[in-house]
Parts: C-alpha cells; sequence; structure tokens
C-alpha cells in the first residue's frame, strides 16, 4: 500500500503542468469546394480541431447545418472537412439539407469547456480533475453505463463519440501511463499532451463505479482489453497502426 501510496503521489508531481487552453474561435468561410472549406488560421486552432458551421436564414434566424474539421494549416490559413453534424440530431426532425458556403460562420473548438475522462484509477480521476479547474469533466461512471449496457468492455472511437454527444461534450482526456492526452472527441486527434507519472494499478476499461462490464455469451469479439495503456494509445493513433 505504500508503495502505492507513493506512486500515486510522483504521478501528481509530474501531472499536467501546463494548462490546457483552446478557446472557441470564430471565423467565417472564405470559399467552399468539393465538402471542404478555407478559413482564416488561428493559432488557438490545431490540426483536428472541429466545430460546427452556422447558416444565417435572415430574421435573425440561424442553424447549425454541419459540423467542420480542421485538416491542415499553412500560410495563414486552414483547411477544414464538413461532416454530418448529428448530436443534436432526432429522429422526429429532418438533417438540415442546407450545404456549406462562403460567409457562412464557423465555430471551432465548439464544447472544448467540456471533456469526457478516461483515467486508469480513482486517484488519478481526481488529480486530472484538480489539474484543469477550467473544464468540466463530465463523470466516467455515464460512460460506464453506457458500456454496460451495450455490453461494450471494449470500448471503440465510436462507442466515445456517441458518449460524448449524449452528453453534449467536445474533448476526451485520456491519461495513460507516463502522459495524459486531451483529445478532439469526433475525430479522436490528440490536441495537447502533458507528461505524467507512471501509473500503479488499473481498472479496465476505465475507472467507474459501474463495475465490471461483461459481454454478450455469443459475442467472441468484442472481449475485455488485456493492455489499457496500448489500447488507447492505439485509439488516438499514437502507434503505427490507427483503428
Amino acid at each position: 500500500m505504500k508503495r502505492i501510496l507513493l506512486i500515486l503521489s510522483v504521478f501528481l508531481a509530474y501531472a499536467f503542468g501546463a494548462e490546457f487552453n483552446m478557446p472557441q474561435y470564430e471565423t467565417t468561410l472564405i470559399n467552399v469546394s468539393q465538402g471542404t472549406g478555407e478559413i482564416t488560421d488561428s493559432p488557438t486552432i490545431a490540426v483536428g480541431s472541429s466545430g460546427v458551421v452556422m447558416h444565417n436564414f435572415g430574421s435573425g434566424a440561424s442553424s447549425i447545418i454541419a459540423r467542420a474539421v480542421v485538416t491542415q494549416k499553412s500560410a495563414g490559413k486552414a483547411q477544414v472537412r464538413f461532416e454530418v453534424f448529428d448530436m443534436l440530431s432526432q429522429k422526429a426532425l429532418p438533417l438540415p439539407k442546407i450545404l456549406p458556403a462562403s460567409g457562412d460562420k464557423v465555430i471551432l473548438n465548439f464544447l472544448y469547456d467540456r471533456a469526457l475522462i478516461v483515467a486508469p484509477n480513482a486517484e488519478i480521476y481526481e488529480q486530472v480533475c484538480k489539474a484543469f479547474p477550467g473544464i468540466t469533466f463530465i463523470h466516467p461512471d455515464l460512460g460506464g453505463a453506457y458500456l454496460s449496457y451495450n455490453r461494450k468492455p471494449n470500448p471503440s472511437r465510436d462507442d466515445f463519440r456517441k458518449i460524448c454527444a449524449q452528453n453534449s461534450t467536445g474533448l476526451i482526456f485520456i491519461a495513460m501511463d507516463g502522459e495524459g492526452v486531451f483529445a478532439d472527441c469526433g475525430s479522436f486527434k490528440p490536441l495537447r499532451s502533458f507528461k505524467s507519472g507512471k501509473v500503479a494499478y488499473y481498472q479496465l476499461p476505465f475507472y467507474s463505479r459501474v463495475g465490471e462490464i461483461k459481454t454478450l455469451i455469443w459475442d467472441f469479439t468484442n472481449g475485455p482489453i488485456s493492455d489499457y495503456d496500448k489500447h488507447y494509445r492505439y485509439l488516438l493513433g499514437l502507434d503505427s497502426d490507427e483503428k
């Protein structure tokens, strides 16, 4: 027990010495071509940053018509890829059929004040929450409940995207051995990383109070993860093969 407490204190001593600050950035589409657009670049956005495209219908009425993801930055301009925005979708309402056009507003770093949190144990979960007081972290019980209900002990990118959408969250923070990473919850591209200490012990697939997440008896392709760090580095694309 003393050894575990010592390792945890070392993790805290190393963890997250820098602040996370990616404020919301508003700009307009300069031009649009074949599902992509160009905007003025900003140091507050990164490749992988995501947001929404707002269309003005006149008379003070506007609506989100698409999702935008930054794909590259060069010479003062940034390229964005358009995707369907389904975070607020309802079965009773149709998706907007208006395509993004020059002059539409783009809001990037959208919902970056809210984050899912994936931590290997309760102590590190608490440390991360204290290290970034400007972020509202969604309690991992909500993610654990989603995985338990859907019998998914091996969470994928799509699982986390759905959890983010259900909780109006733009970021995911994943704490691993030696490193903590903020990633965009849609693109899953790492945005900021922070050096940390060693992890003393793991709860799989991540810390929550939900308990064991079981799979269906006949599902032989979705077993529990065996290596926490390897699994989440894989999802983040930090290893050679991306999922």
